[in-house]
């Protein structure tokens, strides 16, 4: 395992705190929901997968203050803490799907006890958690059939354990790439203003010894021109059914700049990433941040402090931009409504509720 972003320790949820790398590996601690939200919103954890296990988990800890035996009452207090945890970041639909989950599974059992329930409720969150291991490996397998020895990949933000309960979606096909013995370069873009790429996935893959160079997010179609970049793999926060994707700002750039350069551009996300009932990418609500994470750099100002800022953390890049997105049913070939349509077929895939993990029932379309 790359590295243990989230662990559920006796009654609190333990989370790496992502604001502390590279320089610091901090775990936090976090007793109560509100702690979560608050860990949520302020991107000490994150990445669209562990953004669901994280919001399974955070149900638990909002129950764990429930006192009473009324199990109509209990499922009212579900409902509430999941609205909360809804309010914090918006863009990311694993969250979301993991809070509908843990939302209807308390709706379809007013017969069991309160005590029976949040152990329902628990195990859930578990099986949410442990398909998260299963699933990462399945896409890693899949992706790493794409990749050729000598290559020389690129990606963006930050799409490895730290984003998710294991391996991790686009750095997932890479460690499986070097686990199958295949040699290659990545170049991580920095990812401003955050820098999830040069202080998470820079940390990341050097710590799994493979072999990474930084370069600022600029430097993306100088690099492609002149050190031959042979694919690009990145992450997804939300997939709609016509195969249009958000990613970390500055994705949609780098698509521009792979489909100029002629690169294979990928997509590796599980199907808790996908949002059927939304038609195109211009439906996806696109959060907007503070204003200061521009404005300041490493803790120093670095412009007037009162200059206007545009601060969205995501793009959405068209599916005519994308190569294929690699699910842990298969890859999705020219992703359009009708290829995305057939994951929702094969995978039972369902807004509502998860479906038993099968391993490749989707054929490679």
């Amino acid at each position: 395992m790359p590295v243990e972003t989230i662990r559920w320790s006796g009654h609190s949820l333990r989370i790496i705190d992502q604001t502390q790398l590279p320089t610091k590996l901090v775990y936090l601690d976090c007793h109560d929901v509100d702690a979560l939200w608050h860990a949520i919103k302020t991107l000490k954890v994150r990445g669209a997968p562990a953004l669901g296990i994280a919001a399974a988990f955070g149900v638990i800890l909002g129950v764990q203050t429930f006192k009473g035996g009324d199990t109509a009452v209990f499922i009212r207090f579900v409902g509430k803490v999941c609205d909360h945890l809804a309010t914090s970041r918006p863009t990311a639909v694993n969250l979301f799907h993991a809070l509908t989950q843990m939302r209807g599974l308390a709706e379809k059992n007013p017969h069991l006890s309160v005590d029976a329930l949040k152990a329902v409720l628990f195990s859930e969150a578990l099986t949410i958690y442990e398909e998260d291991l299963a699933v990462c490996r399945a896409m890693g397998d899949h992706g790493a059939k794409l990749v050729k020895n000598g290559m020389t990949l690129m990606t963006v933000c930050n799409a490895g354990g730290l984003a998710t309960g294991d391996f991790g979606t686009a750095l997932g096909v890479m460690y499986a790439a070097q686990a199958a013995g295949k040699k290659f370069k990545v170049y991580a873009l920095e990812t401003r203003p955050l820098l999830q790429g040069a202080r998470l996935t820079a940390w990341e893959l050097q710590k799994n010894k493979i072999d990474v160079t930084l370069i600022c997010d600029n430097m993306a179609a100088s690099v492609m021109k002149n050190k031959g970049v042979d694919m690009i793999f990145t992450g997804a926060d939300r997939i709609t059914a016509n195969g249009d994707t958000a990613n970390k700002i500055g994705t949609y750039m780098l698509a521009i700049l792979a489909r100029y350069h002629k690169v294979p551009f990928y997509v590796v996300a599980p199907r808790t990433t996908f949002d059927l009932k939304m038609k195109t990418g211009a439906c996806i609500p696109i959060e907007e941040r503070s204003a200061d994470e521009v404005r300041n750099f490493a803790g120093r100002l670095t412009a007037p402090k009162d200059v206007a800022v545009f601060n969205p953390a995501f793009d959405v890049t068209p599916h005519e931009l994308i190569s294929g997105i690699v699910t842990e049913y298969g890859i999705i070939r020219r992703p359009e409504r009708a290829s995305v349509a057939s994951l929702g077929r094969s995978a039972g895939h369902s807004q509502t509720g998860r479906k038993p993990y099968k391993k490749n029932i989707l054929k490679v379309l």
